[in-house]
């Protein structure tokens, strides 16, 4: 089949549908290089929002007595526990432990932690973080958004000092010292100097370079039959002598980049759907420069997914499309969906979504970074470049799991001198892509700050989009660990459609939970359908009531 190549719509045609700029001239033009620098020191955390943050938490515990005491308590009581603890162990004698280790810690889970001095080490540092999550939370008066903020900072911070990050105060690490003469030391030099000459080289990093697209990841047979400033629309034709009629779209986010669901032949959706009878089609979004810096949400949805749809009707005529979106992809494809639905084009024949998201009030912890002040910091930022780079994003992620993707990972790499084995998954993770200008920007304003879409204020072509609109079934995936699109807020989609609705709840993260190939060991999940004009159901009596199953919830699609 030849390459449909379309032509961009006129209002693209202008520099690729720039956007007014509706921003008032500054008159010295300082504050966005200024912002710009203080982002090399700050990430793209606003200074402005921690100080507002550290003041509205201060001056409320300031204010509390009641809290104050209740906290000179809670220490004094843990001395004692504390006390007791160290007496028991240095006694030999098995001590019952002042704080128990979360499931999800794993830094002191080893038995060497359990041994003087090291138990009194991980206590102290538990207690000493127990004690700062109660003092930065449950204060009266203090704003939701500040108190979240101060309670993850605080925990940054103490991260840092957990003892598990020093050679003379992790048994894990003087035990392989011992063993291995210090060549954990010499090995984890070399793993240091091999990983900043990888930065420094803008290389990614080690054991991605075994992963390459097209050779080993992304090798389904397909062909890019479609193609405008934005996107190529690639197929993958069936590989069975039985086909189904209907085909399937799938919509990446377009912070990731398309073969998120088709990595290892062992470990892609693609290979499974076209060996199984299927037509499917992926959009591949274009990794867009500082040319691109005025690409709009509209613009996605336009030259994206409606495009992508057009596009297959011409290819497979008078067949209702099954559409599958990703993240921000699945909340596109509802953006686009509302919108066929508000035209009544009837085109869909059913949605599937992972890990996305309708209602962003309860976003998880991105939730941190979304106010006022720290989107326009972040505007200023993305100002310079004309987009948000990968490698900014990728930072936020660490941060939000750092204990894992930065501490842990430096102890294993530098003073245990190991290397984690990189598989598909990671390796396509470390392949980021950019975000431009003005999408990026009203994705936050709209839909993270705002919530415009459940709010009933989002409009794409002077349309306003209500999501009751939708008719046709829909399929959620969620992640029972899910950071970035929390279960209970992907949940909400039964507060705002009127259609059938089968929720799954897996055991895993954002990605690892959606890519979960039939057959994967130690997966579960849960599954319920909800079907149209039933009552409301809370997410808890949900988890309470839904079928358990072992298994990969991909074998029941």
């Amino acid at each position: 089949m030849e390459m449909i190549l379309k032509e961009p719509r006129n209002k693209q045609e202008q520099n690729n549908n720039q956007l007014n700029d509706t921003e008032a001239s500054p008159t010295f033009g300082l504050d966005k290089p200024l912002h710009a620098w203080l982002s090399h020191f700050s990430g793209w955390l606003s200074p402005s929002t921690f100080l507002s943050s550290y003041y509205d938490w201060l001056t409320h515990l300031t204010l509390s007595p009641d809290k104050r005491l209740e906290l000179m308590n809670n220490n004094s009581n843990n001395n004692l526990q504390l006390l007791f603890y160290l007496l028991n162990i240095c006694r030999n004698q098995e001590g019952e432990p002042c704080v128990t280790l979360r499931e999800s810690d794993h830094r002191f889970q080893n038995d060497l932690w359990n041994q003087f001095p090291f138990a009194l080490y991980s206590q102290l540092f538990l207690m000493t973080e127990q004690a700062w999550d109660k003092a930065t939370t449950n204060i009266r008066g203090v704003s939701k958004h500040h108190q979240n903020l101060m309670n993850f900072i605080t925990r940054q911070i103490l991260d840092i000092f957990a003892p598990s990050n020093f050679p003379v105060t992790n048994p894990e690490v003087i035990e392989a010292t011992t063993n291995e003469s210090g060549m954990n030391f010499v090995n984890g030099f070399n793993n240091w100097i091999e990983d900043v000459s990888r930065i420094i080289n803008k290389q990614p990093p080690v054991g991605s370079e075994e992963f390459k697209v097209g050779k080993n990841v992304a090798i389904t047979p397909g062909k890019v039959v479609y193609r405008n400033h934005l996107i190529e629309l690639i197929q993958y034709k069936p590989t069975t002598t039985k086909v189904y009629a209907e085909p399937i779209l799938i919509v990446p986010a377009c912070i990731m980049k398309y073969y998120i669901l088709d990595l290892s032949p062992n470990n892609s959706m693609v290979k499974y759907l076209v060996d199984h009878g299927h037509t499917v089609f992926t959009i591949s979004w274009r990794n867009p420069d500082s040319k691109d810096r005025n690409l709009s949400m509209e613009d996605y949805i336009n030259l994206g997914v409606l495009d992508a749809i057009e596009t297959i009707n011409h290819i497979v005529p008078k067949q209702k499309i099954h559409s599958v979106g990703y993240c921000l992809g699945g909340t596109m494809l509802m953006l686009a969906a509302t919108l066929l639905a508000k035209r009544k084009l009837d085109q869909l024949k059913t949605i599937t979504l992972f890990a996305a998201q309708i209602d962003f009030k309860d976003a998880g912890e991105l939730m941190l970074f979304i106010d006022e002040s720290q989107i326009a910091y972040l505007e200023d930022i993305m100002s310079e470049k004309g987009y948000l780079d990968g490698s900014q994003m990728a930072g936020t992620f660490s941060m939000l799991q750092s204990v894992d993707l930065i501490w842990s990972k430096n102890v294993l790499d530098y003073q245990l001198g190991k290397r984690r084995p990189v598989n598909d998954l990671m390796a396509w993770d470390y392949d980021t892509t950019r975000l431009p200008y003005t999408m990026h920007s009203e994705y936050l304003r709209k839909l993270f700050l705002n919530n415009d879409l459940v709010e009933g204020h989002y409009s794409i072509d002077g349309m306003a989009l209500s999501l009751e609109d939708i008719d046709c079934p829909v399929f959620a995936v969620s992640a029972l660990r899910d950071h970035v699109a929390p279960w209970k807020s992907v949940y909400k989609i039964h507060l705002f459609t009127d259609t059938d609705i089968t929720f799954v709840l897996t055991n895993g993260g954002h990605n690892s939970g959606v890519v979960n190939e039939p057959g994967h060991p130690g997966r579960s999940y849960q599954l319920m359908t909800h079907k149209k004009g039933e009552k409301y159901i809370s997410p808890e009596l949900w988890q309470e009531t839904a079928s358990h199953n072992d298994g990969s919830w991909g074998s029941k699609r």
